[in-house]
């Protein structure tokens, strides 16, 4: 697995009825899917996220509206603005993220490595950059 947040693009197959993506574990994203939850609602102004993760991988999609995923590897900072629902941003483990800038109705989807599991998150962004540093 990479270890570098991307773009992803997925299948799309256009229709005049409507086009459809799908995605599939390990064929489409670089990992088997354990997990799928969905962000929305979120009122004007808030970020999501502010965490990282020791294990687990994610992609997110922006099933609607759009939304920023700011990732930092402990360094650098990148911004990524999804808006389609047809690529996402996969974000390998140990990479700090956040989500910000939600238009009105967005939809976030996210699917993960793993099932969830308290003890894999890092939710201090100090702690992060030491867990970054013992691990290099």
């Amino acid at each position: 697995m990479t270890k570098k947040a991307k773009l992803l693009n997925l299948p799309k197959i256009l229709d005049v009825r409507g086009n459809l993506s799908f995605i599939e574990g390990g064929n489409h994203i670089p990992f088997e899917i354990e997990r799928v939850y969905w962000i929305y609602d979120v009122p004007g102004g808030e970020q999501r996220g502010g965490h990282a993760f020791k294990e687990q991988h994610e992609f997110i999609v922006a099933m609607s509206g759009s939304f920023d995923v700011v990732v930092n590897n402990g360094n650098e900072e990148k911004i990524y603005h999804l808006n389609r629902s047809y690529y996402g941003l996969y974000i390998p483990c140990c990479k700090w993220r956040r989500m910000e800038n939600f238009s009105t109705n967005s939809l976030a989807l996210v699917i993960a490595s793993t099932r969830y599991d308290e003890s894999d998150y890092i939710r201090d962004f100090n702690k992060f950059k030491t867990f970054i540093n013992e691990r290099d």
